[in-house]
């Protein structure tokens, strides 16, 4: 972190740009091509002039100052507002370059943040998942774990486990009094259990919140010609998909977003269901199938009262999902009515939209997804799910060690197993560059 980086911190093709600029020589390496003097300047503080090459004026810009350690990077650093031209842009980054600055890398801005102490890991990965978010839920997640609410749990969580870990090993200090205990072994089971039950309960939210960013999959079936396409452009508002009197049409899946009360839904189209001899369609309805199994919620579209062995099918391949019946076109005189006593539904007319605010409120209900504010803790990162697992292994061993009567030393080799592993989370403990190579890659450069 001798060097000064610089790089541009806004999208190109707007009205402004900004390039941001940090390191140990940022306001002497800007003052060279800036129209003041800023090496004195004093911190949060925007200056108006102009970026030079020589006696040639590049833009009239605003400058603002941060100073270590009050920045986002905890260094010297600098961010020029210009005008959005890719001309200027360009050409003032090039002129800093040339003047003592080295292009930044992705996400090298926060990367610096996280090594300077501006704040941890778990939280600089919430900085990519904010720039990320694509609604609501996303959105409240991404700022619960930036505002350090998934760090400060760990914190509180590791903090327990230290002080039994310690107890534990102060008993090894007196290893020549057998019967001396410090960590009362019920304690330190009760203790133990609460902890892993909070581990997995964490570890278990994944799965949802894996389902809140990148959509939860909703699957429409049911036979051809129900209307599936048409219930696609309705949910979409938009032609997305083929609409035909003509069975079989669509033969391929075909997939699209919404968001529906700050969750995003991914809808899928399937082919119909029916006997068939098309080699092509067979293909289609087997994507259907497969469809089914990715599928979290599956809406069964009918255009008519399903037959007990159609029932049976449906509710067999949609066990372990949540089905929703739409009885769809009951515009038509002899569709207006159907006698379902036993399978709950939802009747719509995809076609003129009558029902579908209905059908919405049952596809967010059947997400099961709790309404959401910036202290919920979900987990959305595999990097951290995966640690959570293994914190929860070490944990299961601890459990089997009290009941079977284990020494404090095998108990404490557990503990401080999951000590380690909960602060890779953080970066809490010593993180190899390879791994915060492979985080920090896949941020936007300039951020």
């Amino acid at each position: 972190m001798t060097e000064t980086i610089c790089a541009l911190a806004t999208a190109p093709g707007g009205a402004l740009g900004i390039i941001r600029i940090s390191g140990p020589q940022a306001l002497e390496i800007l003052s060279r091509v800036f129209s003041k003097n800023l090496t004195d300047a004093k911190p949060n503080t925007i200056h108006y002039g102009h970026i030079k090459d020589g006696a040639e004026i590049i833009d009239e810009v605003l400058v603002s100052v941060f100073r270590a350690p009050h920045s986002y990077t905890g260094e010297v650093s600098a961010e020029i507002s210009c005008h959005g031209s890719r001309f200027i842009l360009n050409k003032v980054l090039a002129l800093l370059i040339e003047n003592g600055c080295r292009q930044a890398n992705p996400g090298e801005f926060t990367q610096r943040a996280y090594l300077n102490g501006k704040m941890d890991l778990s939280q600089a990965e919430a900085v990519a998942d904010l720039i990320a978010s694509t609604n609501q839920a996303t959105h409240q997640i991404a700022m619960s774990q930036l505002r350090g609410h998934f760090s400060s749990q760990l914190a509180q969580l590791r903090e327990q486990l230290l002080k039994l870990t310690s107890l534990l090993e102060l008993e090894l200090d007196f290893s020549d009094h057998e019967d001396l205990e410090f960590a009362d072994r019920s304690e330190l089971l009760k203790l133990t259990k609460t902890i892993n039950n909070h581990i997995t309960t964490l570890a278990r939210s994944f799965e949802k919140g894996q389902a809140i960013k990148r959509g939860i999959p909703v699957a429409i079936v049911g036979k051809t010609n129900v209307g599936k396409s048409t219930l696609l452009n309705a949910l979409l508002k938009d032609d997305r998909a083929i609409v035909s009197d003509i069975h079989g049409t669509t033969r391929d899946t075909i997939e699209d977003t919404i968001d529906i009360k700050g969750i995003t839904f991914r809808f899928i189209d399937t082919a119909g269901i029916r006997q068939t001899t098309d080699t092509i369609e067979q293909i289609g309805i087997d994507r259907t199938y497969a469809a089914i199994e990715k599928a979290r919620i599956v809406l069964w579209l009918i255009d008519q009262e399903p037959s007990t062995g159609d029932i049976s099918e449906v509710t067999q391949r949609t066990e372990n999902k949540k089905l929703i019946v739409v009885a769809n076109k009951i515009d038509k005189e002899d569709n207006n009515s159907y006698n379902l006593s036993n399978l709950p539904f939802i009747a719509i007319s995809a076609k003129f939209g009558t029902g579908m605010e209905a059908l919405e409120q049952a596809i967010y209900e059947a997400a099961d997804i709790p309404t959401l504010t910036e202290n919920d803790i979900i987990v959305t990162n595999a990097r951290h799910y995966d640690a959570l697992v293994r914190a929860h292994e070490h944990l299961e061993r601890v459990l089997d060690g009290l009941n079977n009567g284990l020494s404090g030393d095998l108990l404490s080799e557990d503990l401080r197993l999951t000590l380690d592993t909960l602060a890779e989370i953080t970066g809490g403990q010593i993180t190899p560059n390879e791994v915060l190579g492979n985080i920090f890659k896949h941020f936007c450069v300039g951020k």
